[in-house]
């Protein structure tokens, strides 16, 4: 069954022990199964080479004295059990590095697609290590993204991990890309670079994104993964890590403040429950695996910085809510891992105001610690959280009218109506290209407020409102 090859191979994997094995065991979707085989290891590097002398890449699953199973990314049709050949490379899959790497688009296991040759650099294990807690630097400084919904009232930091949960048909790829397009730290000329992996999307979603990033001259700074629709599902699993590989390289090598976009999340989770459907691992809630909580955090908690380090990892992954239920397993367990979620609004897209962001259900847990003086301004905070107390109350407002009618309402239920609309109309919505600075974003919040009478703010300081109040 087994015979030894002549030499490595040439190209981007250097094999170290190349053994060769002849004959599988078992075929199943994705999975293979091989027995009579020198012990390997978890993760290493697989080479299945079909009859016709064609290679694919794997990597394993499991593995016990003797046999292993092996994940093949580019599929398993055409296999035979008795003719294929399986050879184990000893390592795990790497990704070359290096400053060339930057303005380049690769599929969703790092080769190249954008007619440049590979990338030639210091190889590095694309299943990453986690940081040492007591070596990460706490998140303070914020971002400015130019959108009036995020740096209002859940601002972005620096090396936060912050998802968007958008549904189907809504415009959440506007809004990365407009992120993506305007972020920057105030009081700094850097810009980001950006690290996009984009998984089961489709091509159309795909250029959009290339084009976005070529028009706003920001692809001289992008490194872009692509693992579109039609390719195998389980090279969804590796593209993230593939993609943070490449963004810890330009953050704590190149000294780069890195945001990393992943979309879409939801189909590279379908993609794990199907391999854990292959190996008739017991499901847990709707058929995913029980470890998709610590599969996650191994993807989420790579974002973030480290203290001496200049370099910073900010992650924004997206994701679809299946029925736009925020419930469902993905984003349930996104929420507990990230630190908030920008949600979008079915209803206020329908309405026409862009972006959807909805007003209660977003989050940003470390927007304490990046706001007040000295970073945007001293009435952030006060604002913000009078925005959301007034904003509850027009939708219980809304809520009570559709029972017992407008009319029946009070003439203070009346003026939260009006703020309702106002902060709908003016402070949420904006155009595709508008790019507000937080003093404008501040200012508009003032200017809805007061709408309300001024013994309504209750969440604001005396001083706050004699300065700003109906200025």
């Amino acid at each position: 069954m087994k015979s030894e090859a002549s030499s490595a191979s040439s190209g981007e994997y250097e094999l170290l022990d190349r053994r060769e094995y002849l004959g599988i065991e078992e075929i199943s979707g994705p999975i293979v199964a091989i027995s009579g085989i020198h012990d390997v290891g978890y993760n290493e590097l697989v080479e299945i080479v079909d009859g016709r002398g064609n290679v694919r890449l794997g990597m394993t699953l499991e593995v016990s004295t003797g046999a292993a199973v092996v994940q093949v990314f580019e599929g398993t049709s055409g296999l035979k059990l008795g003719t294929t050949k399986v050879r184990f490379t000893g390592r795990p899959l790497m990704m070359p590095v290096s400053p060339e790497i930057l303005g380049r688009v690769f599929d969703g296991l790092g080769r190249p697609v954008d007619g440049g040759p590979d990338p030639i650099g210091e190889g590095r294990d694309v299943n990453g290590l986690p940081v040492n807690p007591t070596a990460r630097e706490y998140p303070r400084q914020f971002i400015q993204t130019g959108i009036s919904a995020i740096d209002g009232m859940n601002t972005l930091v620096r090396g936060q991990k912050l998802p968007v949960f958008s549904g189907s048909g809504l415009p959440h790829r506007q809004i990365v890309a407009q992120i993506t397009r305007q972020a920057k730290i105030v009081g700094e000329d850097a810009g980001f670079a950006v690290v996009f992996a984009g998984m089961g999307i489709k091509h159309d979603e795909a250029m959009f994104y290339i084009r976005n990033f070529e028009e706003s001259g920001a692809m001289e700074r992008t490194v872009a993964f692509l693992s579109l629709a039609d390719a195998p599902s389980v090279e969804r699993l590796i593209t993230p890590r593939a993609a943070l590989t490449v963004a810890e390289y330009l953050a704590f090598d190149m000294d780069m403040h890195v945001l990393v976009i992943l979309t879409d999340m939801t189909n590279y989770c379908e993609a794990l429950r199907e391999i854990s459907t292959e190996r008739e691992e017991i499901p847990s809630r709707k058929g995913y695996p029980g470890y998709l909580y610590s599969d996650l955090a191994s993807i989420y908690e790579r974002a973030g910085m480290i203290k001496d380090k200049p370099g910073s990892i900010t992650q924004m992954p997206v994701l679809t809510m299946p029925n736009d239920d925020i419930s469902h397993p993905v984003p349930d367990l996104s929420g507990y891992i990230t630190e908030g979620q920008i949600v979008l609004e079915r209803d206020l897209n329908q309405r026409g105001i862009y972006p959807p962001i909805a007003g209660l259900p977003s989050l940003s847990r470390l927007m304490k610690d990046g706001i007040g003086e000295g970073m945007t301004r001293e009435d952030h905070a006060h604002l913000a959280s009078q925005l959301f107390a007034a904003y509850a109350r027009v939708k219980d407002i809304r809520a009570l009218a559709s029972v017992i009618g407008e009319e029946e309402l009070t003439s203070l239920d009346h003026s939260y109506l009006e703020f309702g609309e106002a902060f709908e109309k003016k402070f949420l919505s904006q155009t595709f290209d508008e790019d507000r600075s937080i003093e404008q974003t501040l200012d508009l919040g003032w200017e809805v407020l007061s709408v309300l009478p001024r013994e309504e703010l209750h969440r604001i300081t005396e001083d706050e409102i004699s300065k700003y109040y109906g200025r």
